[in-house]
């Protein structure tokens, strides 16, 4: 899911444009891996939660201090009552992330969890106030009919429960991204630290996280480190580009994720999930270059 932050970008003019788009395209392709992890690991959800909840929470924590050394620990790792509820929020759209991912194909997950920008424009517009462009609005309305397509292809199948989780994954994700917007001061990687810590509490509790094959116990280290890691490549990539590039790079994520299902899991979902896929990632890539554009455009004009 993106996370627009709030980091400081006094040092983007020093680095060049292209550093910045490979550092958000990588972190792409680290967040493609998580269905293909998720799946690949027997442990159940909360298993899994636990675990790349504490490596994840160490790993970005790391990165927050490294960030801001010049300042008092207590200041640094102060979130208010904003990232607290980002916190919460975040942590409940992670389960359902992982639940999804557990209960249906990962391209259905995959594609669903890229409609989070238009929906989270949607929110805007209804809880906000926030205009909405006619171009933003046909994009969404067009994923949603994707969408359509690919939950029409589970019905009557167990597929239909996970493609349920992952609609809900998407409202949470997005009024997560709507939050962070309200939360301006807040920082959005300490919340996902903040975050992935109470889902460790949780699962220590909801599960028995010490009850895994040592094959589970690489692989739940490698995800906490895969999640730790591409937030922070998408948090230092993100300052150094427009948002317009951004978006369009982060697209990559969910046609890399379904061919790791493919060639990793040999996951081969029904047609209608290929049909809806083609429809949201059309409107998605289309609307993403015509935002690239504009913002080439306007910085021509500036220059």
């Amino acid at each position: 899911m993106e996370i627009r932050t709030q980091d400081d970008e006094r040092h983007a003019g020093a680095v060049p444009r292209w550093v910045g788009s490979s550092l958000v395209l990588a972190s792409a392709v680290m967040f493609s891996c998580s269905g293909v992890l998720t799946k690949a690991i027997d442990a159940g959800s909360w298993t899994v939660l636990t675990w790349r909840g504490l490596i994840g929470a160490l790993g970005i924590a790391a990165y927050v201090w490294s960030r801001n050394r010049a300042r008092p620990v207590r200041d640094t790792f102060r979130l208010g009552t904003g990232g607290w509820v980002l916190a919460a929020v975040g942590g409940v759209g992670s389960v359902t992330f992982i639940v999804a991912f557990k209960h249906t194909y990962v391209a259905n997950v995959s594609v669903i969890y890229a409609t989070i920008p238009f929906v989270a424009a949607l929110l805007e517009r209804a809880v906000l106030s926030e205009p909405i462009q006619r171009r933003t609005l046909a994009t969404a309305t067009t994923s949603l009919i994707g969408v359509v397509v690919i939950v029409s292809g589970s019905l009557g199948s167990p597929n239909l429960d996970g493609d349920a989780v992952a609609i809900a994954m998407v409202a949470l994700n997005a009024l997560y991204m709507v939050l962070i917007r309200t939360f301006t001061d807040t920082d959005a990687p300490l919340a996902a630290a903040a975050s992935s810590l109470l889902l460790f509490g949780a699962g220590w509790f909801a599960a028995t996280p010490l009850d895994v094959t040592r094959r589970d116990a690489v692989l739940l280290v490698v995800f906490g480190l895969v999640f730790a890691v591409a937030t922070v490549l998408w948090t230092e990539g993100t300052k150094l580009i427009p948002a317009a590039e951004s978006g369009l790079l982060g697209s990559a994520e969910t046609p890399v994720a379904i061919a790791m299902a493919w060639g990793f899991l040999s996951e081969a979902p029904p047609v209608t999930s290929g049909v809806g896929a083609a429809v949201v990632l059309t409107a998605i890539i289309a609307h993403a270059r015509a935002d690239f554009r504009r913002d080439a455009a306007s910085g021509q004009r500036l220059g």
